[in-house]
């Protein structure tokens, strides 16, 4: 969660705002690239584990029908807030003319497909999650354009789409083939934490998976064999090159971005089990409430960049961002150089660490409050 916030100070305070590309080789520094390559562990982490809290879910006394209703009015739930919540967040545009389709659609699409995913065999649910993670791929070379019924659902499934209805306009950043997927993996993988697992094995099981990721992701990015859009080459100095290899596709994550995002993962959480300090409470107070703190951080980075922009020689609706503003790149030319970018982050996360925590105890305090478990 604070990685992702990371990732969103760049977007508001980077140079070019919006509108640069942090991974384009051409114009990037390692530092900048680096900023925006460790934030892509963020969101299929959270995919991944939101399908372990679900199966998490289920082994507390729930039967199939309870988790499948939770998982669906979870999900549309998401995508009310996505669409309403943290759509009016992203943009401060009272008219509703730009609709950004990101990390909270994916994950209430997700788990509507989940909540009929429960009623299947664990065996099936895991064949169906490495079908379309480890497959879509295949699917790489079907493009299209227009707006047609076909057009739109094909952009919501796998291709990564800005589409313009007359004033409105909607952009796809995550489309849901490869999160359903992941989402169906990481229920199986909450068998690991289910009651009675010993925790020296599970530990063995997260080590070997994690080390299996990463190797079968240097593999088949090595040789360009499979599982990316975008191969890598050699450039024209070693750290450049060692940038082309990372730099894996997103939207939608290819197999080989959550290989290289999952396994390490994997591989923290068998390093990293029972630890408790200082620094492990003070980063739990952000990840025992993550919806709370997706929401109000995105209201508060803007908040402070109309403050900021003010502060620049611009007036505070130059930060309102419109369908029109979105595709004519007003903002292209605002931003600083990263350093502020750290400042600000910092400042986020730091300022939103009490609230966070009181949150999480008020939480805990009211378990009986059924509201509480969607937020």
């Amino acid at each position: 969660m604070i990685l992702m916030a990371l990732d969103h100070s760049r977007m508001y305070f980077g140079m070019g705002s919006w509108f640069a590309d942090p991974t384009d080789l051409a114009t990037t520094t390692p530092m900048l690239f680096f900023t925006r390559w460790i934030t892509h562990f963020c969101a299929p982490v959270f995919v991944f584990l939101a399908g372990t809290s679900a199966f998490l879910y289920g082994t507390r006394n729930k039967t199939k029908k309870d988790v499948s209703w939770f998982l669906f009015t979870r999900g549309i739930w998401l995508l009310f807030v996505e669409l309403i919540i943290v759509g009016y967040g992203w943009t401060f545009d009272v008219t509703f003319s730009l609709h950004f389709l990101q990390v909270i659609w994916a994950l209430g699409m997700s788990m509507v497909c989940l909540s009929a995913f429960v009623y299947l065999s664990k065996r099936f649910i895991f064949i169906i999650g490495m079908i379309l993670v480890a497959g879509h791929n295949l699917l790489d070379s079907v493009s299209m354009d227009g707006a047609t019924a076909t057009n739109l659902i094909w952009y919501a499934l796998h291709q990564e789409k800005v589409i313009v209805f007359d004033s409105q306009v909607v952009s796809l950043h995550y489309p849901l083939i490869p999160w359903i997927g992941l989402m169906a993996l990481g229920y199986i993988f909450g068998m690991l934490y289910r009651e009675g697992f010993k925790a020296a094995k599970r530990k063995r099981w997260l080590r070997w998976m994690g080390i299996g990721a990463v190797l079968l992701f240097i593999l088949l990015r090595v040789f360009n064999l499979y599982g990316d859009p975008n191969p890598w080459s050699v450039q024209h100095s070693f750290l450049n090159s060692v940038l082309s290899f990372l730099n894996t596709t997103k939207y939608p994550p290819s197999l080989l971005y959550i290989l290289m995002t999952i396994g390490p993962s994997l591989l923290f959480l068998s390093l990293t089990e029972n630890l408790i300090n200082r620094a492990v409470n003070f980063f739990l107070a952000f990840g025992r409430v993550p919806f709370f703190f997706y929401v109000v951080h995105i209201y508060v980075i803007h908040l402070i960049a109309m403050l900021v922009i003010i502060y620049t020689g611009y007036t505070w609706n130059d930060y309102v961002i419109t369908a029109n503003s979105f595709m004519t790149k007003s903002l292209s030319n605002f931003g600083f150089e990263l350093y502020v970018v750290y400042l600000i982050w910092i400042l986020v996360v730091v300022s939103l660490f009490p609230l966070c925590k009181w949150y999480n105890e008020y939480k805990a305090m009211n378990r009986e409050m059924w509201w509480l478990r969607y937020l």
